[in-house]
Parts: structure tokens; sequence; C-alpha cells
């Protein structure tokens, strides 16, 4: 089933005076707004156009963020544009900011960039799907070999999705790698150090108690925080992806043992025996991270 990413004013719908064959006449609207002649980006799937798509909108999300925490000054650059039939959920705060930059550099590109720059001194932090990964080792393995490492919000070794206070589940594939597995592949067999991060350590659940009193603090940090929490429309976030950067700051958050861990074709991160090619965090203490991601979130 072909999947294709196509520009604003595609000839794929610019072709045509009918476009009722490839899109429903209910949803044509979101592809030309207002009826106005401007077409957005659209995500086409076996033929059918199914969505539209933006790389920039991620990337603005994270402008706003910035102005509110006073960091303007950090670049942002924006990924492939992918497929996901997942709602973006947080794309009117994204879109509702006073500063955006009027364009993103490519990431792969900047990435690159940075490493010949600071060979062996720049750590890598993968907490999704690793399409962009994989097109840098594409790019130009050489440079992305110069990582100091990569530490990677990724894989389930001995257990899998679950209530981390309930009984353990097996292990299963995780989005991240199953999402890009040919990617998490080449990540795998690249001989940077992987600092990894799997379910097993990572399902950190911010419940109501630490919601409270995070979001009563009132900083402009914490007041966004609250403001996507609510955009995301759901009830206890799961913290999977703060671990990673939780392990940048201090190891000690997240203890690793080197494992060699093989990626299988239907996304599972296989322990086996032989030379480590990674380094994992099996366990973590919820209440210790929990100690330290709020005294940093509030301070």
């Amino acid at each position: 089933m072909p999947v294709l990413a196509l520009p604003g004013f595609d000839e794929y719908l610019l072709g045509y005076q009918d476009r009722d064959a490839v899109l429903p006449p209910r949803f044509q609207s979101r592809i030309c707004p207002g009826g106005n002649g401007v077409f957005m980006p659209t995500i086409v799937v076996d033929g059918q156009v199914v969505g539209t798509w933006s790389r920039a909108t991620r990337a603005k999300l994270v402008d706003r963020m910035l102005v509110d925490a006073g960091r303007t000054d950090i670049p942002v650059a924006a990924g492939v544009a992918t497929h996901t039939n997942n709602s973006f959920t947080q794309r009117r705060y994204a879109e509702g900011g006073h500063f955006a930059r009027s364009s993103h550099p490519d990431a792969g590109s900047f990435i690159l960039e940075q490493i010949r720059k600071n060979p062996g001194q720049i750590t890598l932090v993968a907490i999704g799907p690793l399409v962009n990964v994989g097109g840098l080792i594409d790019k130009d393995a050489e440079t992305f070999r110069k990582l100091k490492r990569v530490v990677l919000m990724g894989g389930s070794i001995d257990r899998g999705y679950a209530d981390p206070y309930g009984p353990p589940t097996p292990a299963q594939p995780e989005w991240n790698i199953k999402n890009d597995v040919a990617s998490a592949q080449k990540l795998f067999a690249t001989g940077v150090p992987i600092y990894m991060m799997p379910l097993d350590s990572t399902q950190l659940k911010l419940d109501e108690v630490k919601r409270e009193f995070l979001f009563r603090q009132g900083t402009p940090i914490t007041d966004t925080l609250t403001l996507l929490y609510h955009e995301w429309g759901q009830e206890t976030p799961t913290l999977f992806d703060p671990m990673t950067i939780a392990f940048v700051v201090d190891e000690k958050l997240c203890p690793v043992e080197a494992m060699r861990i093989r990626v299988d074709d239907t996304g599972m991160t296989l322990r086996e025996a032989g030379a480590p090619n990674a380094f994992v965090c099996l366990k973590s203490d919820s209440e210790i991270f929990f100690r330290f991601y709020l005294g940093r979130m509030t301070r």
C-alpha cells in the first residue's frame, strides 16, 4: 500500500476539477481551507487523500515553548515529513504563539553539521520513531559515528506496556522501534554507544497528586504544561521520554548494564549473547525520578 507525502498545490489534486474520487467532499475544506485556492500538503494512502502534514507544526510548538522558557537562543530544526494516523492534539498551542521562526532548517543537515564541528562531543537524544536517525545514517554514516553517544527511549527487554504497579507483562514491540524497524536496525549496527531507556524503566505515571502540585506553581513553564495537558485531552500521562533527559543530567537515575541487543523485523529488541552494543536501563525508582523531575520543573 503506497503512502505519499505530497506538497501543497500538488498536481494530484490540482489536475482535476472533480476531486471526489480521491477526496470525499466533506473533507475538501480541510485540504483547501475557506476555498481560497491554497492547498495544504496532503498524505495519500492507496490513492486516497487521508490527511495533511506539516514538518513545521511541531517545530512551532517547540518555538513557543522556548519563548515561555525564555530561551529563544536555542535553534529549532524540522525533521523529515512522516505519515501518522494520530491526531496532533496540541496543534492549537503550536500555532497560537506570538513568536515563530519564519522557517526552520533541515534537522538532518543541522545535526550532521554540529557533529562535524564537535566530533566526539555530541549526545543525540532520540525520543520518537527513528526516521530522522535512519536518515542521518543513510546520508553520512561516517559522520554519524563521530557522535559521543545516542540516548534512546525505545525498546522492551523484559517488560511490555502495563501499569507499572501491576503484574509484569511480556516484552513486546515498543512504539518508537516498531514504527521504523529498519532505522532501529541501522542504529544498533553503527557502533555508536547507545544508552537505552526501554519500557522496563520508563513507565512513569504523572498521577493526580503530582499533576496538582505541578500545575499550581504558576510559572511560565508549568502554565505551559498545564495548557498542553488539557489540549492532550487524556487523564494520566506516562513520562516515557523525560527519563532520557533525566539520564543525561544524572545517570544514577537510570543505572545501565551492557547488553547485546538485536532488533528483529517485528520491532522486538532482543537480548542476545555476544559483544555488547548498548547500555540498557532495566529498572528505575519512580519516586527518586519524580523528586528530580518536579524539582527541576518548578525551580
